[in-house]
């Protein structure tokens, strides 16, 4: 199916602002957050600023000292897969095309890291309570949690058949004539 102009530069102006800003925000946080680890307070202590480098993938799973080439791979398909969706995407879904992007555009930016440095993935957005943080994260994690969340929606309302709340026309309505004549 061939894309529609509007649609593609859509998808190409969310992912790629997506990626680039990813790219330039870990770049302020890697010069500004040093060194590693230190959180530095944005608003009290639920939200600060904390530079790590994840060498695995969301909230830091890992596979040893694999993670870096298995991960890369695994991105290196899931944005092939994901591209094939945009390309089966009807013209005009908005949404389901921005979903797509956000993804795509989050993944890329967190394969730059890896394919740049060893180091892992540049996280520095640490949110939470007193011990009680969710895993830091970055611009390009907020595109693929946000866009995936999108997507299982898209994909969910898609395999909703229309007017699955309405009863069936097939469905014989309720009458009052009695059941004569009729064998069981």
């Amino acid at each position: 199916m061939e894309r529609s102009r509007r649609n593609t530069v859509l998808f190409g102006g969310i992912a790629g602002g997506i990626v680039l800003a990813d790219i330039v925000t870990k770049a302020v946080a890697v010069a500004a957050l040093v060194p590693r680890y230190v959180p530095r307070q944005v608003v009290g202590d639920w939200v600060q600023f904390r530079l790590v480098y994840n060498q695995g993938a969301a909230f830091g799973i890992s596979v040893g000292s694999f993670s870096r080439p298995v991960f890369i791979i695994l991105t290196v398909v899931a944005v092939g897969i994901l591209f094939r969706m945009f390309r089966a995407t009807a013209d005009g879904d908005v949404v389901r095309t921005t979903a797509l992007a956000m993804v795509v555009g989050g993944a890329i930016g967190n394969l730059i890291d890896r394919l740049r440095s060893a180091q892992g993935v540049v996280d520095f957005l640490d949110v939470g309570v007193g011990a009680h943080r969710w895993p830091t994260f970055n611009v390009a994690d907020m595109g693929v949690s946000v866009g995936a969340l999108l997507l299982a929606w898209v994909l969910w309302k898609e395999d909703v058949p229309a007017g699955a709340d309405a009863p069936a026309a097939s469905e014989p309505a309720a009458t009052s004539e009695p059941l004569a004549g009729r064998s069981s």
